[in-house]
């Protein structure tokens, strides 16, 4: 065993909380539902990346190749500056679903290089150009082309030239649950020397300006430290070495720049960006205390070579001493935990394998696990309002995802993306979870049922799809990827199953189900309906929406997707029954269901239109408008395709082993 996979054992057996600091900090925080509070519900234009450095969030933090706490009490990523860009470089730029000439588009250049599931080894990439960031220049080509052009990228503007730009590395390795080394080495790739301001920032997240009740942390100097003091997450040091400038303000909004308000402190978010680049000195608190804080490290990085900057953020309680924290320790300890990383995916690595091939998977696998972030959303809360601030617009109660107030988010989730989907996606994180059942099955398990909890859950049986519409329809994924999980894991543990995690989950399903042939099988004749179905609505219809002219639309793939989903349950009630035989009537139930449904498609309704067109060998989704009439969509696509996945192979040794399924399903099934 591993020691990356002895501290996963100790994680799922909560002896030690390795997984308490992660990558859990978003990319994007601005333009996200969450963070809309207009009347329109108008999400990226109510708060853009120009008010996001100047505006306290009320939900999530970001930042570049950032870490937190898995509650985000407390965070740290990396700022820059090249002392030519026109603002302060806090966190990553793109362009919005309107500005992009193919929607929401982020425009850098990053990297997640290497993770692992426990985050004891982490590293990343940054490339940052040393000519002034091309803000306005990707802004205006993007809006100039069509959607039939490709995007503009931020490396056709040149800005890579010559090589004239700085590979930012940030790497991470845990000496201990709550110890963490940092190591940011910046690499002048360019033929010149080439200054930059190099901005390490630590700060709390804002819960003050929103709850006058909210405990009241703070950050302050002392010699060689920062220190974090936090009533929720205790005391924190972030100790550094060298000699940099030490900057604090508070993370509160600057209502003077942003709303011609007068601010109650001078001390405000953008203080920093103000103080670099506008040289406004009376930003900062000569104090030297406040939420958020600063290293401000003056490098001139020489031509082809690189900068080493090492710090280090642990529980004050750790017995080293600033003084002995850079020493020979440090160093060995990074070759350990990379060598750890190298033993962890080795041995997971398939035999045979090349090394290029390995180095792909592994880099996948990173990607994931940098994927992961702190996701905080109480729906309730966003409806009704803060404390401490103005009642939203009236609108906002039979607005967006009004009908979901029990929804309560603040965990750590497998996003999308987390500049482009900063926000979970419950059929994306089925299939997250395949993967993850690799490297992590706890959390591939957590995840699955995190969704399927009374707090996520609709008391009506649905599971949230995304924050711009909870209330919209996935294809139902969940009871699939919840059986790979089990099996992977089973395999990997040489045939011992999680039977609790297939039992409780099996339970949470049942209730999903329902929903689904109780709202979306329209006439009862196991025909499904549903909105965002397929492959990212592929449908020609948007079937999010009503039917300009009414009726509804018979879908070929939603009602796969069904067929999938009786087969998936089936096959888990099935696995269960092996151990318990009550088990085998509910495999009967789903089988039955699996028949209808299958019927229901390929047989001629009394109009002679199905799911299935004969004359043509396909299937098509059927309108049904309010006059009665049935006309097939004879489009070739996946939509057509989709019943394919709805197969599932029962061993004739399992039959056997189920003898009161097995009389059933003769009884059912029609003979030859």
């Amino acid at each position: 065993m591993t020691k990356e996979e002895i501290r996963i054992i100790e994680c799922d057996q909560r002896k030690k909380h390795w997984k308490r600091w992660g990558p859990y900090l978003s990319e994007r925080a601005w333009g996200t539902v969450r963070e809309d509070y207009s009347a329109g519900g108008d999400a990226w234009n109510y708060f853009t990346h120009d008010h996001a450095r100047s505006r306290a969030y009320r939900w999530n933090e970001d930042g570049i190749a950032g870490v937190s706490d898995r509650h985000q009490i407390l965070c740290f990523a990396l700022a820059m500056w090249n002392e030519k860009d026109p603002i302060l470089k806090e966190r990553l730029f793109g362009l919005t679903g309107s500005e992009g000439n193919h929607g929401e588009d982020v425009k850098e250049h990053y990297y997640y290089l290497d993770n692992t599931p426990t985050h004891s080894y982490m590293k990343y990439l940054y490339k940052y150009p040393q000519t002034a960031y091309p803000y306005e220049q990707l802004l205006q080509e993007n809006r100039d082309r069509s959607r039939s052009e490709p995007e503009f990228e931020l490396v056709d503007t040149g800005v890579f030239d010559a090589n004239r730009y700085f590979d930012v590395f940030v790497e991470y390795a845990k000496v201990d649950a709550e110890d963490i080394q940092i190591q940011i080495t910046v690499a002048n790739r360019g033929p010149e020397a080439a200054p930059l301001r190099l901005l390490p920032t630590l700060w709390l997240r804002n819960t003050w300006s929103f709850d006058t009740e909210a405990p009241s942390p703070v950050l302050a100097a002392r010699p060689g430290a920062i220190t974090a003091s936090s009533p929720e997450l205790g005391e924190y040091e972030l100790v550094f070495e060298g000699d940099p400038e030490l900057l604090f303000t508070e993370n509160d909004t600057n209502m003077k720049r942003l709303f011609g308000v007068a601010n109650a402190s001078p001390y405000v978010k953008d203080a920093f960006h103000r103080y670099l680049i506008d040289g406004a000195h009376d930003a900062i608190n000569p104090n030297r205390t406040g939420t958020k804080s600063a290293l401000h490290y003056r490098l001139i990085v020489p031509a082809e070579s690189e900068v080493v900057i090492r710090l280090r953020l642990r529980a004050i309680s750790s017995e080293l001493s600033a003084e002995n924290s850079f020493g020979k320790s440090f160093d060995a300890l990074f070759s350990a935990r990379k060598n750890e990383a190298d033993e962890f995916y080795d041995a997971l690595a398939p035999v045979g394998v090349d090394d290029d091939t390995r180095a792909i998977m592994r880099q996948a696998f990173a990607g994931l696990l940098w994927s992961k972030q702190f996701y905080h959303f109480v729906v309730k809360d966003w409806l009704d309002g803060d404390p401490a601030c103005p009642p939203p617009p009236a609108s906002r109660l039979d607005g967006r995802n009004s009908t979901w107030g029990h929804l309560f988010n603040a965990d750590v989730i497998s996003m999308p993306d987390k500049w482009e989907y900063p926000w979970y996606a419950a059929w994306d994180l089925a299939f997250h979870c395949v993967a993850f059942a690799y490297i992590d099955p706890s959390f591939a398990k957590e995840q699955l049922l995190l969704m399927l909890r009374e707090w996520y859950m609709h008391p009506n049986g649905q599971i949230p799809a995304y924050e711009w519409s909870f209330g919209d329809v996935n294809p139902p994924v969940h009871a699939w990827a919840a059986l790979q999980v089990y099996r992977i894991e089973k395999k990997r543990k040489g045939g011992k199953g999680d039977r609790d995690f297939l039992e409780r989950i099996f339970h949470k399903l049942l209730l999903n189900f329902t929903w689904w042939v109780n709202r979306k099988d329209v006439e009862g004749q196991n025909v499904f309906q549903g909105g965002f179905l397929g492959l990212d609505n592929i449908g020609v219809f948007d079937r999010s929406s009503m039917l300009p002219a009414g009726g509804h639309l018979e879908q070929s793939d939603g009602t796969s997707w069904m067929a999938m989903y009786s087969l998936d349950l089936l096959a888990i009630a099935m696995e269960l029954a092996a151990d318990d035989p009550t088990y085998e009537d509910v495999a009967s139930k789903f089988w039955e269901h699996f028949v209808y449904i299958a019927r229901a498609m390929n047989h001629l309704g009394d109009d002679g239109v199905c799911l299935w067109d004969h004359e043509h060998g396909f299937f098509f989704d059927v309108l049904h408008i309010p006059e009665g009439e049935r006309i097939p969509m004879r489009v070739w696509s996946m939509v057509g395709l989709i019943p394919l996945y709805a197969v599932q192979t029962l061993e004739p040794e399992l039959l056997e082993r189920l003898p009161s399924f097995k009389r059933r399903l003769d009884w059912f099934r029609p003979p030859a």
